[in-house]
């Protein structure tokens, strides 16, 4: 299984399980002083597109972004969940596709960063689900 193919079957195993919940149990605060599972996924959402800007740059070390900034910013805890979804899944899609059409070479210098993009994702839909 390639990565973009890793990076798909995580995207498809967690939608429907997104669609599922409640907007109301997406906008709960999971404990004091934690994120939402709105803000984790609008965090996922950032964390691709900053990485969309690694993966087509080819510069795995980027820059660095405030998170916590980012989230409260944007108001993630305000939005609308199924749009979340959406956006979060059509992005990372699309990042699935661009690691796909990345040449070997390319792929090579990113390997590490792609492998831990998708463990990241894979360590905060645990956190939604």
């Amino acid at each position: 299984m390639t990565l973009g193919d890793q990076l798909r079957a995580s995207v498809d195993r967690a939608t429907p399980l997104l669609l599922a919940m409640s907007d109301d149990i997406a906008s709960a605060p999971r404990a004091p002083e934690k994120w939402s599972r709105k803000q984790i996924l609008g965090h996922l959402i950032d964390s691709a597109a900053n990485n969309h800007q690694r993966f087509v740059r080819v510069e795995p070390d980027g820059f660095r972004y405030e998170q916590n900034d980012w989230v409260e910013t944007q108001q993630y805890a305000r939005a609308s969940w199924p749009s979340l979804i959406a956006l979060w899944r059509e992005y990372n899609l699309h990042l699935a596709h661009v690691i796909d059409a990345m040449s070997d070479d390319t792929q090579a210098k990113l390997d590490t960063l792609i492998v831990d993009y998708i463990a990241h994702l894979e360590h905060h839909l645990g956190q939604i689900g």
